[in-house]
């Protein structure tokens, strides 16, 4: 049987097709462009909520100097007694608005056995504080009432003005943050060891997001997740660093470290404003 078409009307559609297929395969490939120019600010952003993946639930009471700060009862950071009258943790943990409130000598949120809730009196971040850059992510919160020092609360030692942290020490961090990168928070406190890393593998890995000078970043199975900034990272029996960030898209990302402010930077500050108190 012969064909149905003469042969102008065939030259057209077979014209007609080759042009559609070419207009589709360009608009492939520049979508495959567009993507790929947006791929590394996609994987590289920062997530400035950082709980524990890949650990283990703390002993209760444990770590007695581990603080839950809330908003409107609802866990959004971590935090740490230094004194009977004073939190340290991050700066970015507070909007600049909200009221918070801190909860000590707590292991499982959802009971108060144990625990205190205390409201704030001061909130005092790091008046270099750059919240675009996460620079100087450091804050005090000067409590209304002073704790009461006990088996299940207790502040834990910081470290001198120019102590310094080897690479490859073995380190913890703890939380009630995530316990995956999209999964639910954790109501009892979970641990994890670290190793710190070297000052300029971490820079090559986050760029000029990472100051060499302020920050340090850790490697392990186990690590921070959503949910955790303001957390302590322990070494030996000193907090050595407050918990800053960590790759936005996957937690404990191994190309990613999670990232800590130095406390060691910060001692004078630290020191001059609990003096100072009144």
């Amino acid at each position: 049987m012969g064909s149905l078409m003469s042969p102008p009307i065939l030259i057209f559609i077979q014209c007609f097709v080759s042009e559609s297929l070419l207009i589709v395969f360009m608009m492939t490939i520049i979508s495959l462009l567009l993507l790929a120019s947006l791929l590394p600010h996609l994987t590289f952003t920062a997530h400035v909520n950082v709980g524990i993946v890949n650990g283990t639930e703390a002993k209760p009471h444990s770590r007695p100097y581990m603080v839950s700060i809330q908003s409107n009862k609802k866990h959004v950071c971590g935090g740490f007694l230094i004194s009977d009258e004073f939190v340290l943790t991050a700066a970015h943990c507070w909007n600049g608005s909200e009221t918070l409130t801190v909860v000590v000598g707590a292991h499982d949120l959802r009971k108060s056995k144990n625990s205190d809730h205390i409201g704030v009196k001061s909130y005092i971040p790091h008046p270099s504080y750059m919240v675009h850059f996460h620079w100087n992510d450091i804050m005090l919160l000067r409590l209304q009432k002073k704790v009461n020092i006990n088996n299940y609360v207790e502040w834990i030692s910081l470290p001198k003005n120019g102590d310094h942290v080897e690479a490859n020490t073995l380190c913890s961090v703890a939380g009630w943050g995530r316990l995956k990168t999209e999964g639910p928070l954790s109501d009892r406190l979970m641990e994890a060891n670290v190793h710190v890393m070297n000052k300029i593998e971490c820079y090559k890995r986050w760029g000029e997001e990472f100051s060499v000078t302020q920050m340090m970043c850790t490697r392990g199975h186990g690590g921070s997740c959503r949910f955790d900034s303001g957390g302590p990272l322990i070494c030996g029996h000193t907090a050595i660093g407050v918990t800053a960030f960590g790759d936005d898209l996957l937690c404990n990302s191994p190309e990613k470290p999670n990232v800590y402010i130095k406390i060691s930077p910060y001692i004078l500050w630290i020191n001059g404003i609990i003096r100072n108190v009144k």
